[in-house]
This record gives C-alpha cells, sequence and structure tokens, in this order.
C-alpha cells in the first residue's frame, strides 16, 4: 500500500477528535467514518480511532441520524458510514443501534409513476435519499444497504425492498446511473461509482445472471478509471463478485500517485482506495 495514504489519514485527525477532509481543515462525518473503516480494513486500532467514533457519536441526532453537518440536519447520507465505523465496538453498540433503527424507518419520497412521466424507472419502490425530502437514488440506497446487512439486518424488508430498486434501475446496457433509467425515453449512460456502489450492496441478494452485464461492463471499464471515487468503487464492486482485477493493486497505487500531480484527495477518498486495496472479497465480505 502506498505509504502516504496512510499518512494522509492520520495528518487530518483532530484534537478533538474525528477527521477533516484535508490538512488544517474542520471535522467531517464522512471523513471521519471512512478513516475509521479504513483503518480497521488494515487491522489497524489506535485511540484516536475511538475518539474519533466518539466525536460520531457526540454529533449524533436523537432520532440516531449523523448528518454531514449539524446546520444541515436533512443531510444523513453518512449514517450507513457510520454504522460501518461502529462496527464491532460494543462500546458503540447504542449509537449504531440507534443509527440502524433511523436507516430501517426512513426512506426517500416515493409515488406512483404517472403515465406520462418523462422517467423510466418505478418510482414507488422505497430506497433512501442523499437528503430529506428528497427521492431515493442508487448511491445512497447501496450505502445503506450494506450498513443494515452489516448489522445483521440482511432479511428485512426494508433491504429487499432497495435489491428491488436497484434492479429496477439497472441500465439495458448494464452498468447504473446516479438512479434514473430513461429520461423522455432516452436511456441514460452508467456511472462506474454508481455501478459499483450497487454491486457492492447485491452480492446474495440478486442472481449473477441479473447483474452480468454490469459485471461484464465493469470489467471492460476498470482499467480506464482514473478517479478515485470510480475506481475504488468499480474494484470494491467487482470483488464482490468475484472478479477482481489481478493487477488491482496496481491500478490502486497509481491512481494514489496522481496525488503528486493533481493535488491531495479529501479523506473519503484516501480510506475508500485502503479499503478498495484490502476488501479482496468486497465491502460486505470485509464486515462478515
Amino acid at each position: 500500500m502506498n505509504k502516504r495514504a496512510f499518512e494522509d489519514i492520520w495528518k487530518r485527525s483532530l484534537p478533538e477528535g474525528g477527521f477533516a477532509a484535508r490538512p488544517g481543515g474542520r471535522y467531517r462525518a464522512d471523513s471521519t467514518a471512512w478513516a475509521i473503516v479504513a483503518m480497521r480494513a488494515c487491522g489497524i486500532e489506535a485511540q484516536r480511532l475511538q475518539t474519533a467514533r466518539q466525536r460520531l457519536s457526540a454529533d449524533q441526532q436523537p432520532d440516531g441520524r449523523v448528518t454531514l453537518s449539524t446546520e444541515l440536519p436533512g443531510s444523513f447520507w453518512p449514517t450507513p458510514l457510520a454504522v460501518l465505523a461502529w462496527q464491532s465496538c460494543p462500546e458503540f453498540s447504542l449509537a449504531r443501534s440507534r443509527a440502524v433503527s433511523f436507516l430501517l424507518n426512513t426512506a426517500g419520497h416515493h409515488f406512483r409513476r404517472a403515465a406520462d412521466s418523462p422517467a423510466g424507472h418505478d418510482t414507488s419502490i422505497p430506497g433512501w435519499p442523499w437528503i430529506e425530502g428528497t427521492h431515493s437514488w442508487v448511491e445512497p440506497t447501496s450505502l445503506a444497504m450494506i450498513a443494515l446487512r452489516t448489522a445483521g439486518h440482511g432479511s428485512h424488508e426494508r433491504v429487499s425492498d432497495g435489491a428491488r430498486l436497484l434492479l429496477d434501475r439497472q441500465l439495458s446496457r448494464g452498468g447504473w446511473n446516479y438512479g434514473n433509467t430513461t429520461v423522455f425515453g432516452t436511456e441514460l449512460a452508467p456511472m462506474s461509482e454508481s455501478t459499483g456502489l450497487a454491486l457492492s450492496a447485491l452480492p446474495g441478494l440478486a442472481s449473477r445472471e441479473a447483474v452480468s452485464r454490469s459485471i461484464a461492463l465493469m470489467k471492460d471499464a476498470v482499467r480506464s478509471l482514473k478517479t478515485p471515487i470510480s475506481l475504488g468503487w468499480a474494484i470494491l464492486g467487482l470483488s464482490a463478485w468475484g472478479e477482481r482485477p489481478g493487477d488491482a493493486d496496481d491500478l490502486i497505487d497509481r491512481c494514489l500517485g496522481r496525488q503528486s500531480r493533481y493535488g491531495a484527495y479529501d479523506t473519503s477518498m484516501v480510506g475508500l482506495m485502503i479499503v478498495a486495496r484490502k476488501a479482496e472479497g468486497g465491502l460486505l465480505d470485509a464486515f462478515a
């Protein structure tokens, strides 16, 4: 593993607990959760990680949500990441349980699709949104499903609904966009991070045949991906289905090396790269 990745993570730890997105920055819940998950994937435990977990817990809202900022209570999409960060830590079992309960009782805005709707997907299937009061999309739904499955709720109706949503949103050529399939009759293009996330969430909930086009699409695209969010989720998605690229480690190291040219990646992206390097069976397998 590129040594700089570890150094970048530790440089962003804050004296008051948690991690910033960049050196010298302010605390962010998503950065903190990804830093914890990344170090856990490497088998590393340190007091600063416990302090970071405590910071996540201290900022948890009464209903269990963990928000991007306490000033933005509707931005609860980091909640699944917090569930992963608290996994296997008995002292944070209550915080994790509250976050799980929030996810089980929260859904995006869903409704019966009108006959003249410009969108081609089934808008009635409940999933999870990025922001409170908005429609359900592929990435937050995938993250919520992964978190609930690691917490022992893989057979819950909400997870089954999430799988139905993802399969409904899969594009005809394979892959996933952020959440639409067609708009005004035109099929949208697949996005690597959305596809990798959906593939990461679906093992054991969908047959291989049902996602075969998406696996093939990702296998064809993975070596052309340069950005950490696209490459990281592509590798994790393929790994979840036993299709991890043989040169995955080299792809990750080259991606991390591009920081010397383009500048530092934020903590969430560095953490994702570390997890993609270590979780050879995919993200769910890493928490099994």
